[in-house]
């Protein structure tokens, strides 16, 4: 089965649930540097950088991605590195350029992840304007096509749009990458979906049921299609590998009982600008309950949970549905990421699957 694997980079302190139980994992860049390199070799082609500024579900310090793709490159050598970006507050053609110099020197793996922002206090803090959501969609609409412009002319670029203009802007050199570095995105609106349709590469989705997973990928390749474009579509779930279901599901309910109400609730709060303030009320966090916020991106829905057999199983499922990427987050990224890719990749790898064919995807 040819499903590919990335892994959120443990950069902010307190790892990746809200909740006081511990967790055997770091963030400093010794730590990193030593995941990302266990991480491509045993099967790992992605690893994504988060963007946060202030702190806004317990992270209390948290690098910054650009800046660590850019000394992870140097660091590992077939790894893919994906950096997330605010659109409201950085400028596309510094992006560009910081893109297309990371991509030439680590050989073509820089990749980026737009965030279109969910965080109002976090642009309140650097005195930027908060925008409605969907403008802030449209914002990063216009990003991408600057992006995509500053990677690929071969002379001037000229841009005008609302947000972002460019005047006869060019980059030497240009990215390795062909045809310029992959463009990820997240959010899970009808904005979000209608922006991954007509411009990203690649779609990230919160976790989800797979019968709900199908019908993102349904409406976005369907976009996509009349656009005479296609897109990839990635996966987030949280992986809790035990001998038993029983064992792992034990494990979630501790996780969960040890959450700190205070910083979980505060979270929700935050989130309410994000897909439950949407006309549709669809997208990030829109239905997300007490126990699915503890795992910030709803990674518990997707139920990578127990033995190494289940979750692979669970895993064919979704790439039956169109899912190219599993982006796994985890308890205790010291021993828990290498065990997975030890025992749960190579199980992937053996499994038949059968892909659907439509007339908006073709796998």
């Amino acid at each position: 089965m040819d499903i590919r694997f990335g892994y959120w980079m443990p950069l902010g302190s307190g790892g990746y649930v809200i909740s006081d139980v511990p967790q055997r994992t770091e963030w400093s860049l010794d730590y990193n540097a030593r995941l990302a390199k266990t991480a491509e070799d045993i099967g790992f082609e992605y690893g994504l950088a988060p963007a946060r500024f202030i702190a806004s579900h317990g992270w209390e310090y948290q690098q910054e991605a650009i800046t660590c793709t850019a000394v992870l490159s140097a660091q590992t050598q077939r790894l893919k590195l994906i950096s997330a970006v605010h659109t409201g507050l950085w400028h596309p053609a510094v992006v560009a350029k910081m893109g297309a110099t990371i991509d030439v020197y680590s050989g073509g793996r820089f990749a980026i992840n737009i965030l279109s922002g969910w965080f109002r206090d976090e642009y309140r803090a650097f005195g930027e304007p908060w925008l409605e959501h969907d403008e802030r969609y449209r914002r990063s609409e216009e990003f991408i096509q600057v992006l995509k412009g500053m990677w690929t002319a071969e002379d001037e670029f000229n841009f005008q749009g609302d947000f972002f203009r460019i005047n006869g802007g060019w980059l030497k050199p240009l990215p390795v990458s062909q045809p310029y570095p992959e463009i990820f995105q997240g959010g899970n609106s009808k904005a979000a979906r209608r922006m991954a349709g007509r411009f990203s590469d690649w779609y990230f989705m919160n976790g989800n049921s797979v019968e709900a997973v199908k019908q993102q990928i349904d409406e976005i390749s369907a976009i996509a299609h009349q656009e005479g474009r296609k897109v990839k579509f990635g996966l987030n779930g949280f992986v809790i590998l035990r001998d038993t279901e029983a064992e792992a599901y034990e494990e979630l309910e501790r996780i969960i009982a040890h959450a700190d109400p205070k910083v979980v609730n505060a979270f929700a709060e935050q989130v309410k600008h994000a897909g439950a303030s949407t006309r549709e009320k669809v997208g990030m966090w829109a239905n997300s309950d007490f126990a699915n916020l503890v795992q910030p991106n709803d990674g518990f829905k997707t139920r990578l949970m127990g033995p190494a057999e289940l979750i692979a199983e669970r895993i064919r499922e979704y790439y039956e549905v169109g899912v190219d990427l599993i982006l796994c987050a985890f308890l205790h990224y010291t021993d828990e990421l290498p065990a997975f890719g030890r025992i749960v990749i190579p199980l992937v790898r053996q499994l038949p699957a059968h892909r659907r064919l439509t007339t908006e995807r073709v796998a």
